[in-house]
Formats: C-alpha cells, structure tokens, sequence
C-alpha cells in the first residue's frame, strides 16, 4: 500500500497538476491539505474518472482535505475531536481496506505565526487535541499512519538554514516539543526511520529563488504507529515535482507499506 500526503495548495489553482501527478504516480492512497474549497466544490468527477474514491472536509478559500483512494474506504470521520467550536477543516479520518486494515488521518496543522499570539495558541492547543486522539488511535492497536502537512521543522536538520526559523511559530520550541510528544506516545518519523541524513526537505518558499537555492525545509511528515512502523517498507520525498510546471511549495511525501 502506497500513501502520499500532498499539500496541494488550492486544488482549482493546481487540479492540472494533480491530475497529472495521479496518473503518473498512482498512489494508493493520497491525503490533501489545502484544497482551500467547500465539499461541493472539489473536481471530484475528474479525480473518480482516475480510478480514486473522494472524501472531502473542505472549507471556502482556506485550509480543506481530502483523501483519494483506490482502495475501499471505511469509518471516514471530519473534524478532529477536542472543540466543538473548532470551524477549521484541518483533519479528516479513514480506515483503507487493502490486504490488512490501515487506518490514516489526512491533517493540516496550523501555522501559528505569528508568535506569540492567538494563533500561536491556536497552534499548540490544536497539537494538545491532535495529541489526544493520536493515542486513542493508537489504543486500537492497528496500523495507524497520521500524515500532512505538520507545519512544524522537528529539528535543525530538517532546514538548509535553521537560523532563519529560530523566532518562527514552524521551529519554536513548544511547536518541536508538541511534535516530540506525538512520537513518545509510540509514533515513528517514518522518513527518518528510512532517512536519517539532513539535506531533505518538502517545502521551499515561491520567494527568494528557494527552490533554485534548495533553500527547504521539512515539514510534511507521516508518523507510524509501532503496527505500521513494522509494515514499513520505503519512505521517500517526490522532491522533482517541485520542478514542473505552476507546482505546489510543497511535494509529495511517500511511504509504502506491506498492506
């Protein structure tokens, strides 16, 4: 079983590049972040025509995801529990049928900047939520995979220049220390249990030449639950998309599993 998670950066702005990188690809499994549309408004018949079922939690011009399966969707959930109040579409849940039961969560984490502030505190108490149903899922001791984009730069490693992030809600020590707990609770880095060099990364800024400097950083991540971790057979960054035509800041992040 093959699952990507793809920060496409508003789907109508990039469906071309989706289509394409869908049929080229072929991920079993695709989780979104920032489809930036509401429910209704996702090209879903040209992603069907492709062969994936679509599930959506979207939102009008801001945040959204999805998940993109040929494989048999289960048990799909909205909304991460925690805050009833909570508008933002940032988190959405399925259980994929393959040749054993995984369950994944497509999420979207705030940025927080700027920090300090509200959103900061936004940030850390949607992690504090995340974090909570991150262990529920664990207690049902099957593969779990929760992947998307983070928005957090767990270490220094993970940025071609970490000094330029020190004072950045993505690097701030709560941020890494509530990504930290994530992976106390039982959760594997997935591209680092495959990877453990720096120099990788899944976002580099429109601004600045970035992309051309390989001036990145990493933050789109897929943590593994132990069930999964031991499924775990590859883990890589589809870092040349970054290179075509009208692309997303960010790139696929990919891991296959023995499912």
């Amino acid at each position: 079983m093959q699952i990507a998670t793809f920060n496409i950066n508003g789907i109508r702005a990039r469906l071309t590049t989706l289509l394409a990188w869908l049929e080229d690809s072929r991920p079993d499994v695709a989780l979104l972040q920032e489809i930036k549309c509401v429910d209704d408004a996702f090209p879903r018949a040209e992603v069907e025509e492709r062969g994936y079922a679509v599930e959506t939690h979207g939102q009008k011009g801001f945040n959204g995801v999805a998940i993109l399966s040929r494989l048999p969707l289960e048990d799909v959930r909205r909304a991460l529990p925690g805050d009833d109040a909570d508008s933002q579409a940032r988190w959405i849940e399925a259980t994929v049928i393959g040749r054993r039961p995984v369950r994944v969560a497509g999420l979207y984490l705030p940025n927080g900047n700027p920090a300090p502030g509200p959103k900061y505190d936004y940030k850390l108490a949607w992690m504090a939520r995340m974090h909570a149903q991150a262990a529920d899922l664990l207690a049902s001791e099957e593969p779990v995979v929760l992947a998307g984009d983070y928005n957090v730069i767990p270490q220094d490693a993970d940025a071609a220049r970490p000094e330029a992030w020190t004072d950045d809600a993505l690097a701030l020590p709560d941020s890494r220390a509530a990504f930290r707990r994530l992976l106390y609770l039982g959760y594997s880095d997935a591209f680092r249990l495959r990877e453990p060099r720096s120099g990788h990364y899944s976002f580099w800024d429109y601004q600045g030449a970035a992309w051309e400097k390989n001036d990145g950083i990493r933050i789109d991540h897929l943590l593994v639950s132990p069930q999964a971790a031991d499924l775990l057979t590859d883990a890589r960054i589809e870092k040349d998309l970054r290179a075509g035509e009208k692309p997303s800041d960010h790139v696929p992040v990919w891991i296959e599993l023995d499912a």
